[in-house]
């Protein structure tokens, strides 16, 4: 996936899924991906399709478990932080007219966010500011 590539957004089901195959970067079979959700667990063949599906979008890869001819293992192709990156840039665009200003001045009026966290985040800001002067 290109840097320039718009990606196509994930489902709820979908982003569950790419949630525990971030948490397994080693890679992971369905069986294990199954048995990482919490009850009530899918069905086997639902997380194959969802698999079927990421692939597609580009999301996932598969290769053979050493050993078997059978049994795939499935990696994410990218990072949890280069999606998020992306959807949370393509929001700023698409909603709040490429202005980040704008996007985080939404979330304070619109979140509850108490003052420790303001403080929090205006010394990030603040720190973010010091390493690139």
């Amino acid at each position: 996936m290109t840097e320039n590539h718009s990606m196509r957004p994930l489902t709820r089901a979908e982003s569950e899924l790419m949630n525990l195959l971030w948490d397994q970067p080693q890679g992971v079979t369905i069986n294990d991906l199954v048995a990482l959700y919490p009850e009530p667990q899918p069905a086997r063949t639902t997380v194959a399709t969802l698999l079927k599906i990421l692939e597609a979008k580009g999301y996932v890869e598969h290769r053979r478990q050493d050993g078997t001819g059978r049994t795939f293992v499935y990696s994410p192709l990218l990072t949890r932080e280069r999606y998020v990156t992306c959807v949370l840039r393509d929001v700023k665009d698409t909603m709040f007219g490429s202005s980040v200003k704008k996007m985080l001045s939404f979330f304070v009026q619109h979140e509850d966010i108490s003052n420790e966290e303001l403080q929090e985040i205006l010394e990030l800001i603040d720190d973010t500011n010091d390493q690139t002067l």
